[in-house]
């Protein structure tokens, strides 16, 4: 037996309940792993409250799927199936899945076909589950992008776990970034790289005379007509939201057909893509996601009413003795 976060019905954290349940089975392709952390993230909302309800159409359109909670895990190989040959008994591993893994649990089995990776050896647990949920949709919102070196992008929240994890791509990639973020992270954003860190508890981002090849609203809190201004006669907007009636999507739907100033909007599909490229740069110490918070397994209602607050800065990590 194991304990573990379990819900039947879309609900509010205060109905999520930790309980006792079975060990998960294990299929031929499977590991069965103790999780060691994991996160509470934007995506587990979503999970847990089936808000926005377009994501019911993957993960239930009346009930969750999964009962379990979770998307991602850090932990250690304790069993596996029998067609395993990529991983020890042992090993450390780190995975996400964005439809839910079942993974706010002492335990949890995953596929090997899905991505799930021997963790690098150059972080800890905690940091292997931080480094996965924002910064795979950081990589989709870049990767149409045409970036070259000395470009400018602005990007309206360097502390979240997108918009950190995105400061952090860029440099990799050697782009100019200006990014925005409250008085205590400044020194850290400008420590990772950033050229330029507005506090936007003293000055509006929106009315600074520059302009940037792109513009990233990393938080969602801004529109493409506020941010036109501060864009090049060919830049691109890009949101990690779909904005007020949707119209983030529509607006990229639209932008092959408008002259000048154009929307992007990322649609994020190959997990095993963004995992890799995220390995990579976390093996190469390029990439350290922030975290923000750590709770014990037991506190998770508190560590989800802390997320859907809006006030998380990176990642919040759930631990287990």
């Amino acid at each position: 037996m194991m304990k573990a976060a379990i819900r039947y019905e879309y609900c509010t954290p205060d109905l999520l309940e930790i309980a006792r349940a079975p060990l998960p089975g294990l299929g031929d392709d499977e590991i069965l792993v103790k999780v060691k952390a994991t996160t509470v993230n934007r995506t587990d909302c979503g999970v847990l409250t089936g808000k926005p309800w377009a994501i019911r159409l993957f993960i239930g359109l009346f009930e969750p799927v999964r009962p379990v909670t979770g998307t991602d895990f850090a932990g250690i190989v304790v069993d596996k199936g029998k067609n395993v040959d990529q991983f020890e008994i042992g090993d450390h591993a780190y995975g996400f899945f964005d439809e839910g893994l079942s993974s706010h649990a002492e335990y949890v089995a995953v596929s090997t076909k899905k991505a799930v990776l021997k963790k690098p050896e150059n972080v800890t647990f905690e940091q292997a589950a931080a480094s996965l949920e924002g910064a795979h949709y950081a990589f989709y919102f870049l990767k149409d992008l045409k970036l070259n070196a000395g470009d400018r992008i602005l990007i309206n929240g360097g502390t979240g776990a997108i918009g950190n994890a995105t400061l952090q791509f860029l440099k990799h990639f050697k782009v100019r970034v200006t990014v925005t973020c409250e008085t205590e992270f400044v020194e850290v954003l400008k420590s990772q790289g950033a050229e330029r860190v507005i506090d936007y508890q003293k000055e509006d981002f929106t009315t600074i005379n520059e302009q940037f090849d792109y513009v990233f609203d990393a938080v969602g809190k801004s529109t493409f007509k506020k941010c036109k201004p501060l864009l090049k006669s060919k830049g691109i907007y890009i949101s990690s939201e779909l904005g007020e009636n949707w119209q983030n999507p529509i607006f990229a739907l639209l932008s092959p057909f408008m002259a000048g100033k154009k929307v992007k909007f990322a649609l994020p599909y190959s997990i095993k893509r963004s995992m890799k490229f995220i390995h990579e740069l976390v093996l190469n110490g390029e990439f350290v996601p922030l975290i923000d918070r750590r709770y014990r397994f037991e506190d998770i209602e508190k560590a989800y009413y802390y997320v859907l607050s809006g006030q998380k800065k990176g990642n919040v990590i759930i631990t287990f003795d």
